[in-house]
């Protein structure tokens, strides 16, 4: 009996050892574990790439993405929903008051769409806003056909939109046809109609449209960055100012803000921050 209970306990000190082992810090993966994202909608490609992407480095971990857009997103964290807000705006002044806080995470154009049949290639910042005010209604007015313009646009509430409104000065004056509550959305809609017109993330632009330069400059990467192409805005990661992120959401929030994340952010088409 007392060599069986020497046995027992030399076993449970062998388990012992073995999970402090386990738990050391030479491994800087995350096992197991979630992280929660809600929020923009545009952010989708790259917000996936990453999510993707820390999957594939910490075994275990499960990442899921709500695509809600960025005012639901907001929303999401500030009443801890989930961990982390996806924005694709900067937030508001009374959303700072409740404890929120923002760090950028890349920077995104907002790419002006037509259909791929329409033959005009360029506009200008004012015939943008001159369109979606209903002060333009005709395409022939800015070098095209003779055909009725049909503005397409975000539903109240989206970074997209509010980033586009605000740069073009229409805030409240936007005369729109249809309000859609998604980037792919706008984008499949723009797609279908020879007479319309939309924006949507850069990011997220797939070749059943046609970007538009405004200005003479055309939506890229380069242009975003070097500020050259005017319409463009922040992706935001949103957190609760002073409040700890879990384990696995603080790894997922330091792996999207570091320099190992840029190569991911770029394959997706937004500009990094860091």
């Amino acid at each position: 009996m007392k060599m069986k209970k020497l046995l027992c306990m030399v076993a449970a000190a062998v388990i012992g050892a073995t999970a402090l082992v386990g738990c050391g810090s030479g491994d800087s993966s995350t096992s197991g574990g979630k992280v929660a994202t809600d929020g923009s909608t545009s952010m989708e490609r790259v917000i996936g790439a990453l999510g993707e992407s820390f999957e594939n480095e910490n075994s275990g971990v499960t990442f899921t993405y709500n695509p809600t857009g960025s005012g639901s997103g907001i929303t999401a964290v500030a009443e801890g929903s989930c961990d982390i807000g996806l924005s694709s705006r900067a937030l508001k002044d009374e959303e700072k008051a409740k404890g929120l806080k923002e760090t950028v995470l890349a920077y995104d154009g907002i790419a002006v769409i037509v259909n791929t049949e329409n033959g005009v290639d360029d506009l200008t910042t004012e015939q943008i806003a001159k369109i979606y005010k209903g002060e333009i209604t005709n395409w022939k007015e800015v070098g095209g056909e003779d055909l009725e313009i049909v503005a397409i646009g975000r539903e109240a509430g989206s970074g997209t939109r509010d980033g586009f409104e605000s740069i073009t000065k229409t805030e409240g004056a936007c005369k729109l046809r249809q309000e859609l509550t998604s980037t792919g959305d706008v984008i499949t809609t723009v797609s279908s109609n020879k007479n319309a017109i939309g924006y949507a993330s850069l990011a997220s632009v797939e070749k059943t449209v046609k970007t538009l330069s405004v200005d003479g400059v055309a939506p890229s990467e380069a242009t975003v960055k070097d500020g050259s192409y005017k319409i463009q805005r922040p992706f935001m990661l949103v957190t609760k100012d002073g409040e700890k992120l879990s384990e696995t959401a603080q790894k997922f929030f330091e792996y999207c803000t570091s320099a190992e994340a840029r190569d991911v952010i770029t394959a997706a088409g937004a500009v990094p921050a860091n």
